[in-house]
Parts: structure tokens; C-alpha cells; sequence
């Protein structure tokens, strides 16, 4: 069944905030490695989410 493109606006919003989280205990631990890949994790979700045109259609 497809989504409405603010449902799944909602999902990539949920997911920025779990990469927030994780960014958090990241930079307490001083971990690099993490830190680096919720940054590019961080650029896929956005990615999707300001993408022109949108995903999807709503006519």
C-alpha cells in the first residue's frame, strides 16, 4: 500500500532523530569512526527528504 509523501517525510524525520541520539553518545565517546558515518547517513536522509521534485506525486 503507498505512503503519503508526508508519512514518509515522517519516517526520514524519525530516523534523523535516532542519528541525533546516536551523534550524542558519539561525541562523548570521542568516537570518530561513528561519528563519521552518521554523517553520511545524515546526508542520505536529508537527501531523500529535500528532494526536488518530491518522491512522490500527489495529484
Amino acid at each position: 500500500m503507498p505512503i503519503s509523501e508526508k508519512e514518509y517525510n515522517g519516517y526520514l524525520f524519525d530516523q534523523l532523530s535516532i542519528l541525533e541520539r546516536l551523534e550524542r553518545v558519539a561525541q562523548a565517546e570521542k568516537a570518530e569512526g561513528v561519528l563519521q558515518e552518521i554523517a553520511f547517513e545524515r546526508r542520505q536522509i536529508e537527501r531523500k527528504l529535500y528532494q526536488q521534485p518530491p518522491l512522490v506525486n500527489e495529484s
